[in-house]
């Protein structure tokens, strides 16, 4: 059984879904200490000036000591203004309407839960639009024990996989060793980001998956 797994992080980029599409199990990954400035509550989306980043407010008491899935998300008018800047930059987009009313929906009716959950939320959406359909567990649910490559590999030991796709910053961390002798067949992500027709002259990778 091949496992990969990720932090929960909002409004993804293609690259989460590649890795997902070639697992038999994927673990959303919401054990991980939420990180200011990164992609835990944001994200981009293209406009024809460039980039713009898209981010979820949160609670900022303990933040940084809290699991991604403890995190509450700030009532304010957030998700008006991410609404806003997503109609206004990609109304006049083929699959505009076939999409936006369901983002819109669940924008609207998750945002009073925790970040993790809006994540999660979202994640299956964009999934359902991919038609993948590959199971999701969460790591909340279940104990797994240690840091770095170790936690990575007790993972895979208490799931019974047989194979960990990493993505390509695994390299940096990865014991493919200890793998190695517990079974365990390491995969490091190859993903050969696509170049697509997007609003403005100059291409830019690495958007969330909206764009």
């Amino acid at each position: 059984m091949t496992l990969t797994a990720h932090q929960p992080v909002y409004l993804p980029w293609l690259g989460l879904f590649h890795k997902i599409a070639l697992s038999d199990l994927f673990c959303y990954f919401d054990i991980v200490q939420y990180q200011k400035k990164d992609y835990n509550n944001r994200n981009r989306i293209k406009t024809v000036s460039g980039e713009l980043w898209l981010s979820v407010p949160v609670e900022s008491k303990n933040h940084l000591k809290k699991n991604v899935s403890k995190i509450l998300i700030v009532q304010d008018n957030w998700v008006k203004k991410h609404l806003k800047s997503i109609e206004l930059n990609y109304k006049k987009t083929l699959f505009f309407d076939e999409y936006f009313p369901d983002l819109k929906s669940i924008l609207i009716n998750e945002s009073k839960e925790s970040l993790g959950q809006l994540n999660l939320k979202l994640l299956e959406y964009f999934m359902r639009c991919l038609n993948i359909s590959t199971p999701i567990i969460k790591a909340s649910d279940y104990k797994f024990d240690g840091k770095g490559s170790e936690l990575v590999l007790d993972m895979c030991i208490k799931l019974n996989a047989d194979k960990y796709i990493f993505g390509e910053q695994g390299r940096n961390y990865a014991n493919t060793e200890t793998f190695n002798k517990a079974g365990v067949e390491v995969c490091f992500q190859q993903y050969n980001h696509p170049i697509y027709k997007q609003k403005g002259r100059n291409f830019i990778p690495y958007m969330s998956i909206i764009d």
